[in-house]
């Protein structure tokens, strides 16, 4: 939780920070959130429509409905995203002014300076030198899927939802990650067995 905590703060200034709120606070997988459009981002429905994402098809970026109808779900825009999203919005009509003719529009949320798709390996070099930086293990960008599934089962999320939020074609995916142990769990486990056998006897 404290490297999770800590990631986005040390994010909060990179020009791509929206994305990583969104890989972080949602799960999204790094094709799904570098294929969203503003048109998936509905402020007023305050919903994100998971459909698309972006592929390398024969050399090319490539922007591609997502394979699966598990892969394609509708998410709560939540404030922080909402905020994000917003504030990036912002940034881009900055460049688009002042790029002119230069800048493509390809109407793609997260986008190059110029306008372009961004290459999904761009991001990942990004994530990398944050975590660096702030002195963070070095995951790969695609385990944040897991730090966010490791966080729902901390929270109490049924593993259902979970299913749904990230968009796994099998519950079993999820049970995998919701039944996968770790330091901290076992030791509250352990602990409230104990408090159950050995707990205050009035000794």
């Amino acid at each position: 939780m404290d490297e999770a905590r800590a990631f986005p703060a040390a994010a909060r200034t990179e020009r791509l920070y929206p994305a990583f709120v969104l890989l972080l606070a949602y799960g999204l997988r790094r094709g799904e959130v570098l294929g969203l459009s503003w048109d998936d981002i509905d402020l007023d429905e305050e919903v994100i429509r998971v459909e698309w994402q972006m592929q390398r098809i024969d050399g090319q970026l490539t922007r591609t409905p997502v394979k699966t109808a598990a892969d394609r779900r509708h998410l709560p825009l939540l404030p922080i995203a909402r905020e994000a999203v917003i504030e990036l919005a912002e940034r881009q009509m900055v460049a688009r002014r002042q790029a002119g003719d230069e800048r493509e529009e390809t109407g793609l949320v997260f986008t190059t300076r110029h306008g372009r798709p961004i290459e999904p390996r761009n991001l990942g070099r990004t994530f990398e030198r944050i975590c660096d930086q702030a002195g963070l293990r070095r995951i790969r960008l695609h385990d944040l899927r897991h730090t966010t599934a490791s966080l729902l089962k901390k929270m109490g999320v049924p593993p259902s939802d979970a299913k749904e939020i990230l968009g796994h074609a099998r519950i079993s995916v999820t049970l995998e990650i919701y039944t996968r142990g770790d330091g901290e769990s076992h030791r509250d486990g352990l602990g409230r067995v104990a408090d159950e056998l050995f707990g205050d006897r009035g000794d």
